[in-house]
Order: structure tokens, then sequence, then C-alpha cells
């Protein structure tokens, strides 16, 4: 483009900027320094918003003294004392001051707030448009200044650049957010499958569950049939001869009612009734505890969710029951000779122990190994944590105590108050066992790891204090017990 001409369009600009800062100065009321509101003219000429110059007037009219004459006020402008009631209405005026208004080039933020100039100049040490006034001013005296339309394509292409990252970054954050949806919509899908999957996992456990609770009940039903058959018969078999036999007695009654010589005649056929007479019970094999187990399914890993690591507490062993920790490699407690034989916690009067912790609450499962030699006495449990420790007692919930133990051979039995307590009949010793205490049920259940079977569970209303895991050996030679990493055993 021609120098000239760009110097032409330049100085148009300027002279259409210059025009519209005179038409914003004549549209401005001098009082309120703001475009005209419903303006006024006073009688010497000049305008001002009917609410400012009424204001003005309101304030002036406590100065008595400097009022000429009544109802005459000075002009803002002039100080030319005017009649309030000669107050016109400019219409003119009231258009030009919404012209301006609607003007783009005449707002407000375009003027200097403190000189009222075009802001025509750019500070680029304080990054804001400036005036012609202030660029000579201390403020702005020693500043690098551009010319706004300079200043204006620098800082567009600035903004051009900025604007170009932010929409390269709004774009790879949309792409960011649609793969995350999709992840997030994929990931429920996952858990959508998975729940569908645990739903019908456990619909088809509890399908087998029931199938195999109905084998089970099946095979007892059976058991107690064949074992309810034999017996009927066995007590059929000897209702029978108690009606022969009491068929036997009466004909002896009748007979020993009878005259002499009627009672002595053929007295030998009587007798050898008699003499043949015999109480004959057939032998019925009969278990002391149904064959069929009571053995659920998963039921070991169920417990096992409430497993805990259940550590004997060596304080309140037996002087001369030993504990060696695996873990630790290293004998827990003193030797047997320095042990205090009369402390407070220790069992002295037979080998056992319990563990260092006390259950109030709650659901706890531990398992314990078994590794004993022949009929090693034993027993298992738990205890109150006041239990005797000083004196035999038996080990019975009426003493504190709900534990299995050995009795003999293959017989392990709960300790009972009943006189004659049956035993729970084993196949073989247990290696591994199972115990869990539910303390708010009030039940204390022992379990066969190695097949899962159920061997007996003591309930009742509540526990009426803390309990105890309970330990026991009976004698030296009976073998080992494991409880979690350490090892149990009695010194010989």
């Amino acid at each position: 483009m021609c120098p000239c001409v760009h110097a032409c369009m330049f100085t148009g600009a300027m002279e259409v900027v210059e025009l519209a800062r005179k038409l914003q100065e004549e549209a401005t009321c001098s009082i309120c320094l703001d475009y005209f509101t419903d303006p006024v003219m006073t009688a010497c000429g000049h305008n001002f918003c009917r609410a400012c110059i009424q204001l003005s007037w309101e304030e002036a009219q406590g100065k008595k003294r400097r009022r000429k004459r009544k109802g005459s006020f000075p002009c803002p402008e002039c100080r030319e004392m005017s009649l309030q009631k000669s107050l016109r209405p400019n219409r003119l005026l009231t258009k030009v001051a919404e012209m301006a208004r609607q003007h783009p080039g005449l707002e407000k933020r375009d003027l200097c707030q403190e000189h009222q100039e075009p802001l025509k100049l750019f500070c680029q040490e304080d990054r804001s448009p400036i005036c012609v006034v202030c660029r000579e001013s201390r403020e702005h005296q020693l500043h690098r200044v551009l010319p706004v339309e300079e200043a204006v394509q620098g800082y567009k292409l600035k903004l051009e650049e900025n604007m170009e990252y932010l929409r390269e970054k709004i774009t790879r954050m949309g792409k960011l957010q649609a793969r995350e949806e999709q992840s997030l919509a994929k990931w429920q899908g996952k858990v959508k499958e998975r729940r569908e999957r645990i739903l019908l996992e456990f619909e088809k456990m509890n399908l087998y569950l029931a199938e195999e609770e109905q084998r089970l009940l099946w095979a007892l039903e059976r058991e107690e049939e064949e074992t309810t058959s034999r017996l009927q018969d066995s007590v059929a078999y000897l209702d029978q001869q108690g009606h022969s036999l009491e068929l036997l007695l009466l004909q002896l009654e009748e007979r020993s009612t009878q005259g002499p010589l009627q009672m002595l005649q053929d007295m030998k056929e009587p007798l050898s009734r008699k003499n043949n007479a015999s109480v004959q019970c057939p032998e019925v094999a009969l278990p002391a505890r149904p064959r069929t187990v009571c053995r659920v399914p998963g039921q070991i890993e169920v417990l096992r969710g409430f497993l805990e690591e259940v550590v004997p507490d060596p304080s309140s062993a037996y002087p001369y029951l030993l504990l060696y920790e695996g873990r630790q490699r290293c004998y827990l407690g003193s030797p047997p000779e320095e042990h205090g034989f009369c402390t407070k916690d220790r069992f002295v009067a037979y080998p056992c122990a319990v563990g260092q912790a006390t259950f109030s609450s709650g659901r706890h499962y531990w398992e314990v190994g078994l590794n004993l030699t022949g009929d090693a006495l034993w027993a298992l449990g738990v205890c109150r944590d006041d239990v005797s420790r000083k004196d035999r007692v038996t080990k019975c919930p009426e003493n504190g105590f709900w534990v299995v133990q050995l009795s003999k051979g293959t017989k392990y039995l709960p300790a009972m108050s009943t006189p004659t307590p049956t035993p729970v009949m084993l196949r073989e010793p247990p290696s591994h066992m199972g115990v869990f205490l539910d303390f708010e049920a009030g039940e204390v259940s022992f379990y066969s790891v190695s097949d899962g079977s159920h061997l007996h569970t003591y309930s009742q209303a509540t526990f009426l204090g803390p309990l105890q895991p309970f330990f026991c050996l009976g004698a030296p030679k009976s073998g080992q017990m494991v409880i979690s990493t350490v090892t149990m055993w009695v010194k010989e």
C-alpha cells in the first residue's frame, strides 16, 4: 500500500477518533462526568442532568448569604445566577447522549480515567494503555511506549499463539476424556460381568450345596432306616421271646393252682419246657454315632476368612511345657529351673497354656497342627480367662472350658458335665484341627481341616466372660502341637 494512502487512512482514523472524543465531551455532564440523563439547559446556556443540577442547587440552598435573590441558584459552570423554573429540557442533547452510549468507539474505558483523553499509547513496562498526557508524566516518561495499533498487532499474534496452544490442549483433553470415558465404560462392563459371574457362581454353589445337603440327608436317612430296621427286628424277636415266656409262665401258674394229683400228673413236660426256655438277644452292631459325616464343601475356606494368628502365651505355660518359636528360632520363656511355680498366670497342675489374645466379641478362627504319638492325651479349645490354674479341675463348660480332648485311641470327646459324655468317634486321629469361636452366638465349633468334617459344637446362650485359646498336652512323649509358628511339647 502506498505510504501516502496509509498516512491518509491513519489521519482519517485519527480525525474519527478525535470527532468521537469531542462528541463524547459534548454528551457528558460536567457534574457527574457521565453521559447526560434527562439533560436540561440553564438560562446561561449550560447543560446538566436534571438530577445533577437539582442536587447541586439543593446543596447550595443552605448557603443563604451567597443567594442574591429568592429562587435563583449559581450555574456550576459559569456561576451566573439562574432561576430554577427557567430550566428547559434539551431534547437534542438527549439524542446525542444516546448516540454516544451506542457508539462502540465512545466507551468510557477508551478514555483515560485520570485525564479523560483517548488511550492512544501502550506502555510496555506496565502493559496497559495510556494517553498522551500520561506519556509525559514522571510515571511513564522513562517507559517504552508504542502506538496502540502496533501493540494490538503484536499482542494479537501472541493471543493467536496462546489460543492455538489452548485449542491443541482442549483437543488433547477431549481425546483423553474420550479415552477415559471409554475406559470407564469398559471397566463398568467388566464389573457388570463379574457381578453376574458372582451371582451365577453362588447360584450354582447354592444349588450344589442344596444337592450335597440332600445327598447327606438321604445317606443319613438310609443309615437310620438300616439301623432302625435291624433294631426293630431285634425288638420284635425279643418281643416274641417274651410272649413265649409269658405264655409258659401262665401255664405254670395254672398248673400250680391245681389239686395235688392233677398237678403231679405228667410233670416232665412243663419242666422240660422250662429248661428249654432261653433268652437270646440278637447282636446288632450299633455305632456310637451315625457314620454319615457332617461335611459342608468349602466351609474351611469360608472359616479361614476369620483366620487369626494365635500364639501361646509363655507366661501362662506349665513350667515343663516347652514353646519353640520357629520364625524367631528361639525358645519362648525361661528354662524350667528358672520358672516361678507360684506366678499368678501360670498353669502348674497340668501341661497347659493359653493364647496371648483374649476374645470378648466377634468371630475368630485358628488352626492347630497335631503331631501326636500313640494314645497321647491332649485337649484343645477355649477357656475363660479366669479359670483355675493351680488345681486339677474337670475341663467342662461349668468350669470354664470348652474343649475337645482325647479319651483313648481314636475316641475324641467333648468335655461335658454329664457322667457319660457321648464320644466323638473318628476313623483316624486328626492331623490338623480348626477351632471357630462365635462369641455373640455363644458357640465353639471344632473341625478336621484335612477333610473339612465337623467334629463338635458347644452352643449356649452367652459366654459370661472373655475367652482365650486353650492348649493342653497330657504327658511327656505325647507328641507336639503346632500353633501358628510355635511348636509346643512336654519336656521329659
